[in-house]
């Protein structure tokens, strides 16, 4: 199994950065893929980004894009979301996960963490 826990969440007026980070552990040699979602009050989960541990390959939803960067550090086990610009719109609790496949579609991930709260006012 593969542990992930997320921490950096915080509160910040529009405009402002936060950064993110997962942590992973246990199995983590069988982790292929990482990435953020987020789930704003009375809304479905939503995927945010992704990368694969090997070679480094990032991808972003439309509503991200050039705000967000996805990054890694393979010898911490660790993944980052840097966020900057931040709107009104992006609040809501960020969750990590992994898998040990090809990036999943959707939200059938195989590993969750518990997620971050994210305010921006």
């Amino acid at each position: 199994h593969v542990q992930l826990v997320e921490s950096g969440g915080g509160s910040v007026q529009a405009g402002g950065s936060l950064r993110l980070s997962c942590a992973a552990s246990g199995y983590t040699y069988s982790v292929n893929c990482m990435g953020w979602f987020r789930q704003a009050p009375g809304k479905e989960r939503e995927w945010v980004a992704t990368i694969y541990k090997s070679g480094g390959s990032t991808a972003y939803a439309d509503s991200v894009r050039e705000r967000f960067t996805i990054s890694q550090d393979n010898a911490k086990n660790t993944v980052y979301l840097q966020m900057n610009s931040l709107k009104p719109e992006d609040t809501a609790i960020y969750y990590c996960a992994a898998d040990y496949r090809a990036c999943p579609r959707g939200l059938l991930w195989s590993y969750w963490g518990q997620g971050t709260q994210v305010t921006v006012s």
